[in-house]
Parts: C-alpha cells; sequence; structure tokens
C-alpha cells in the first residue's frame, strides 16, 4: 500500500502508541487521518463504529484502542479488560469487512503467548498454552481477534494484518500507578525516592522475571512498514528480540535517575509470565524491520520527558 493521499482511520489514535504513529502518517502524506474520541464515540457500541467509519471512509485502519494496565489493572478489572477488548476488535474488524477496506490492521499483544511458550516466542507458539493468568482476560480477547481475522481472510477475501507488539515505553507513556506498566511505574518510583532522599524502594515480584521493551518510536515505523510492505495472513512479532531481567532493569533505571538507595522485593506479589523474549526474524523478513533504539538511550529520553511533564503524565487514568 502507497500511503501518500490515503485516509486512515486510527482507534487509539489519541494514545501513547497512536500519537507516534499518527505523525509518522502524516510524515508520509496521507490525505486525512481520523481519531475517534473516547467521549464522542464509545467503540464497544456498534453504532458507534458504524458513524466512526462513516465519518472516515477510510482506506486504511489501524486498530490500536485498548482497555489496558499493569499487573494492578489486570487483577482488578478482567472482566472489563476481556470483554472490552473483545467488542472494540470484533466491531472494527466487522465494520472494515462491510465497508470493503483496502487494508486494516490490528494490534495484539504479547500477553496472548501461554505462559511456558518457549523462548524466544515463535509467532507459531501462540496457540500451546494457555497465557499467564493475570493477563489472561486481555491476552484472550486480543488472540480471538486473530481468529477473526483470519477467518474473514478465509471467507471474504478481507486484508487484515496482526501485529504483535512487545511491552512499549517511551515519552508519552502512562505514569499513573493504576494504569502504568512496569518502566513508567519503576521510574516514578526512583524518581520520588531520590527526592525525598528515600533509602529503600520496594518494588513488586522477585524480580527475576525477564521482559523485552520496545521504544515507541521503533514500534510506529514498524505498524507503518506493515501497511505498506505486508499483507499476510500471519501474525508478526513486533520487538527487539532482547530481554532483561526486572532485577537488572530496575538498577540501570535507578542508575539513571541518580538513586543510589537500596531495592527491596516483595515476593508475596506476582512475576507475571517468567520470561519474554520474542523471535523476530518474520519482522525483519516481511517488514524489513529491525528496532533502532538501545533501551539505555530510550530510557534516557523517557526519564527527561517524565521530569519535564510530570503532571501530564501522572494525569492519564484512562488508556482506551
Amino acid at each position: 500500500m502507497l500511503l501518500k493521499n490515503k485516509r486512515v482511520l486510527v482507534t487509539g489514535g489519541s494514545g501513547f502508541l497512536g500519537r507516534t504513529i499518527t505523525r509518522k502518517l502524516e510524515e508520509r502524506g496521507v490525505a486525512a487521518v481520523t481519531i475517534p474520541r473516547r467521549r464522542d464515540h464509545d467503540l464497544t457500541r456498534l453504532e458507534d463504529v458504524e458513524k466512526v467509519f462513516a465519518e472516515a471512509a477510510p482506506d486504511l485502519v489501524i486498530h490500536l484502542a485498548a482497555k489496558v494496565g499493569g499487573i494492578g489493572a489486570n487483577r482488578a478489572i478482567p472482566a472489563d479488560i476481556y470483554v472490552q477488548n473483545l467488542l472494540m476488535g470484533t466491531f472494527v474488524i466487522e465494520e472494515a469487512r462491510r465497508r470493503e477496506v483496502e487494508k486494516t490492521i490490528v494490534a495484539g499483544t504479547i500477553c496472548a503467548y501461554p505462559k511456558f511458550a518457549a523462548v524466544p516466542f515463535s509467532e507459531d507458539a501462540l496457540w500451546e498454552g494457555y497465557p499467564e493468568e493475570t493477563n489472561a482476560p486481555y491476552g484472550v480477547a486480543k488472540k480471538a481477534l486473530l481468529v477473526h481475522a483470519q477467518a474473514n481472510r478465509e471467507q471474504y477475501g478481507q486484508n487484515v494484518v496482526y501485529l504483535l507488539p512487545v511491552n512499549l515505553y517511551g515519552p508519552g507513556d502512562k505514569f499513573h500507578p493504576s494504569i502504568s506498566h512496569v518502566i513508567p511505574a519503576l521510574i516514578k518510583k526512583f524518581v520520588e525516592a531520590k527526592e525525598s532522599g528515600a533509602t529503600e524502594v520496594e518494588v513488586w515480584g522477585s524480580g527475576n522475571a525477564t521482559r523485552e521493551f520496545l521504544y515507541v518510536e521503533d514500534c510506529a515505523e514498524a505498524f507503518l512498514l506493515a501497511a505498506e510492505r505486508y499483507d499476510g495472513a500471519e501474525p508478526v512479532n513486533v520487538g527487539t528480540g532482547r530481554e532483561i531481567s526486572i532485577k537488572d532493569l530496575s538498577s540501570l533505571i535507578a542508575r539513571l535517575v541518580g538513586y543510589d538507595g537500596d531495592v527491596t522485593w516483595d515476593t508475596s506479589k506476582p512475576d507475571g509470565q517468567p520470561r519474554r523474549r520474542l523471535d523476530v526474524t518474520r519482522a525483519k523478513e516481511v517488514l524489513g524491520f529491525e528496532a533502532a533504539t538501545e533501551l539505555e538511550d530510550g530510557l534516557r529520553k523517557t526519564i527527561d520527558w517524565y521530569l519535564d511533564h510530570r503532571k501530564e503524565a501522572e494525569a492519564v487514568t484512562l488508556s482506551q
């Protein structure tokens, strides 16, 4: 797909990843980008989705809108997370099919992988087990959208591309405790500890779990490359292919922030999935994508942004 002069609908376009994708779309010369606002359109309602598509008349749909959060949110509101993600994705895919949209790109989630998937996670391993329990409602809802996309492709010839981004971070991330993920949560903890002179910071879990992190600018580029270069039915991992333990990540963030106190671990809290690292071979082959930002460089930029935009960063309480 040549993006120039295309009309694009980006659900979740005002969110963390969506803002970056929208900017990159405009840089590529698209004719128009429509971003449905939550206050005007509830994407869990079919009639609202129909209105959004009627207004946007899109050639390309990028579906990012999601109800998400960290382990705390996943434990507190699992039913909301499951139902809202399933409904939004289902209605968007179906309306794109009904209107014969040229291409639809759906954001999946790393949480869809089985709890004990072989590392690195290959796309072929998605169905080899149940997701980690605290992430399961979100992961299963998102994985159902892959089934929907592939079924529609087979029956109707609908072109739906399904991407599996790993954990994202970067400037513009969400730092409110109710929804923040591990990197913004740790940055906030260590910044506040440094400022207050605290000698100890407590972190959830054992610190032994590993995660892979992708800088938001890199992820946005992968989505645009998928729009331009990929029309396949198979899901595509989007990440760096490198993992780091939460303990090592904590030490790195503490050093970058300038916190030199102790870190203790609350092992009564869950670690989540034991390990996460993606096999990114397919992304390189079909998208020509390789992550460009080293973790330490991306963390510095994220910390600097947070320090300059704390009120904005901590005011965000919703994530759709």
